[in-house]
């Protein structure tokens, strides 16, 4: 069984048990609660939302909050005119373990 599931504005696949980095999250406690999945896929049963399925919950422990991804580079340059800026950027990431996916009736 695997879901597909929008977190603070991206989309991941995951089922239960899997430990995964998404984008950080402003939520207090050790526990989180998704209510916003897209897709349910349980063997050959699927259900697809419109744009959400309500009677799906997921719960997710959050095992690290002070996630840094990997460097990215940014480099401009103008050609001839002695110009040039290099910055980087690590995005933070909070660490979530998939505890639970509910199906409510």
């Amino acid at each position: 069984m695997y879901t597909i599931v929008k977190i603070a504005g991206k989309q991941y696949k995951f089922s239960e048990g899997d430990v995964l980095n998404v984008d950080k999250l402003n939520i207090d406690g050790n526990e989180a609660v998704f209510d916003k999945v897209l897709m349910l896929v349980n063997d050959n049963d699927v259900k697809i939302g419109t744009p959400i399925l309500n009677n799906v919950k997921i719960t997710a422990e959050i095992l690290d909050r002070g996630v840094k991804g990997d460097k990215v580079i940014v480099f401009k340059f103008k050609r001839r005119k002695n110009f040039r800026r290099k910055k980087g950027h690590r995005q933070k990431f909070t660490k979530i373990k998939i505890k639970k996916i509910e199906v409510l009736n």
